[in-house]
């Protein structure tokens, strides 16, 4: 961090510093919580969708917290944060009633051998 720089910037430079390992972590532990889904559900389109949803929440999250060391003050930290969180809970309600749909097929598909042999 540059003695002449004003405060506003080095700490904006800190936070972005910051933002970049917490996500190549976070990258880490996706990959490995993408092997235990795969393992765990196979090659299925829930397995698909949770692998494709978890992506594109840690995206927009990755995304908030860029935006947020840049802001300029608290009142666009605050704006910044409502959108995101408007945004996230418009998809989670889409992405809970995919992964139901799927998680119900699977499960339907998995206990057709027992509901055939009755």
């Amino acid at each position: 961090m540059a003695k002449d720089k004003q405060p506003v910037e080095a700490l904006s430079e800190t936070a972005e510093e910051a933002v970049a390992q917490n996500m190549e972590k976070a990258r880490a532990a996706m990959d490995d919580y993408f092997s235990f889904i795969q393992n765990f559900w196979g090659n299925t389109d829930l397995a698909e969708k949770i692998k494709t949803y978890t992506a594109q929440n840690m995206s927009a999250s990755a995304d908030c917290a860029h935006k947020l060391s840049q802001a300029k003050d608290f009142q666009e930290a605050f704006q910044i944060q409502s959108e995101f969180m408007q945004k996230q809970l418009n998809s989670f309600t889409e992405q809970a009633k995919s992964l139901g749909e799927a998680y119900t097929k699977v499960a339907t598909e998995a206990t057709k051998p027992f509901r055939m042999s009755t």
